[in-house]
């Protein structure tokens, strides 16, 4: 046997013992179980545990569980509907579509004992949205180590095409997603399960605010990042949700491919943003995920904060500065949102951006404190001063015989 063909046979072995360990998941008495369902009350409430729908449902947490077990059971349709509300986001309005806790619950265990094991199994490495020890961070040290492979392949002479889709959630054909669920599942009642959390946004579409929708969304076109990576051959290649990028040292070869990908999205229902979606050369800047990326000639990666993302702090911090102002809203509330901010600037080349804005934040903030606390130290003496006329007063009247 030749050493290839033994190579093959290793690779189809591992395959087959992949297969076997997602077939425990295709189970729905695995998401049903009471042991399931608690968990995933435990793991929904952290972090929304003031919420008074959530302490209601944990002061009678085993009597919930087990009827809502009783329910999937029965078939029983467990959806309650939605809470509806717009977040206007750096100047977009996106419209909210959240869920009951105790459907939250159910959600929570399918992912956790079904979808999010066996759909992400299979991702490429660069996908680096909503999956464990993933995340923006993740994504950023991802596109600065393809940065410097390419500098020391090929120097800075290439381009990066950003790719942003238009409306991604809102344009996901529910059949793809449901003949997705079928590659991997044969369980009737889990398939019925996790297909009615997908009808309860209508026709067409996924809304934000469930995690399956999460879910959904990463693995919606994983066949198109594996047609990149594999079929193509692109090692810079990385995806965020709807934000991707390509690096190639071939401006013609990426018009070439970016027709040809627009073709294949199409085919999965997602329409690409042609404003956002730019080729640009690497000797410049460049914009990714509220980051502004430069490579200098001898190789290293300069990120620095996105200038729209510090006049929006800028602003936000003055806005808190009125609120603290008329009694609306603590400092401890402020210096949360602010340290918070500052370790998001950790990451990037933004020492003079900080520097700049703790003087803001001083300037708003610090010295109100400090008045505040004058003030109060010299009513304190006021006070105290009175207290000690009052008691010396007393005290000679006793001295005189006067009751007192």
């Amino acid at each position: 046997m030749s050493r290839r063909s033994k190579r093959c046979e290793r690779r189809n072995k591992q395959r087959l013992e992949k297969k076997k360990k997602l077939k425990q998941y295709d189970d729905f008495e695995k998401v049903a179980s009471i042991k399931s369902l608690y968990n995933s009350a435990k793991k929904a409430s952290k972090g929304v545990k003031w919420k008074a729908s959530v302490q209601r449902y944990l002061l009678s947490i085993l009597f919930k569980v087990s009827r809502t077990r009783k329910d999937l059971l029965n078939n029983k349709d467990i959806r309650g509907g939605f809470i509806e509300f717009v977040i206007n986001e750096r100047g977009k309005s996106r419209n909210i579509k959240s869920v009951h806790f105790n459907e939250r619950v159910v959600q929570k265990s399918i992912c956790l004992n079904a979808l999010y094991p066996v759909l992400t199994h299979n991702l490429i490495y660069d996908n680096c949205a909503s999956q464990k020890s993933k995340g923006t961070h993740f994504a950023s040290k991802r596109l600065e180590k393809h940065l410097h492979w390419f500098f020391n392949h090929y120097g800075r002479n290439g381009y990066i095409l950003l790719i942003d889709f238009k409306k991604y959630f809102e344009s996901i054909p529910h059949d793809i997603v449901k003949r997705n669920f079928r590659k991997f599942f044969t369980d009737e009642k889990l398939l019925k399960l996790a297909d009615d959390f997908v009808n309860a946004f209508g026709e067409c579409g996924l809304g934000l605010g469930s995690e399956t929708s999460q879910i959904n969304a990463i693995a919606h076109i994983n066949d198109i990042d594996h047609y990149i990576k594999e079929r193509k051959r692109i090692h810079c290649y990385g995806r965020y949700m709807d934000d991707s990028y390509i690096i190639y040292q071939d401006r013609e070869c990426l018009r070439r491919l970016l027709d040809n990908l627009e073709e294949l999205y199409k085919s999965y229902g997602v329409t690409i943003n042609k404003n956002k979606t730019k080729i640009i050369p690497l000797t410049g800047s460049f914009t990714y995920l509220k980051t502004r990326y430069s490579v200098t000639e001898t190789g290293k990666v300069i990120k620095k904060p996105c200038r729209d993302s510090i006049v929006r702090q800028r602003k936000r911090m003055k806005r808190q500065a009125i609120l603290v102002s008329k009694g609306l809203m603590s400092t401890a509330d402020v210096q949360t949102g602010f340290t918070s901010w500052i370790g998001s600037m950790i990451h990037r080349h933004s020492r003079k951006t900080v520097f700049n804005m703790k003087n803001l934040y001083n300037d708003l903030f610090k010295k109100g404190v400090q008045n505040d606390t004058s003030n109060f130290r010299n009513e304190t003496k006021q006070d105290t001063g009175v207290c000690r006329l009052a008691a010396a007063a007393k005290q000679c009247n006793t001295e005189k015989g006067f009751r007192t």
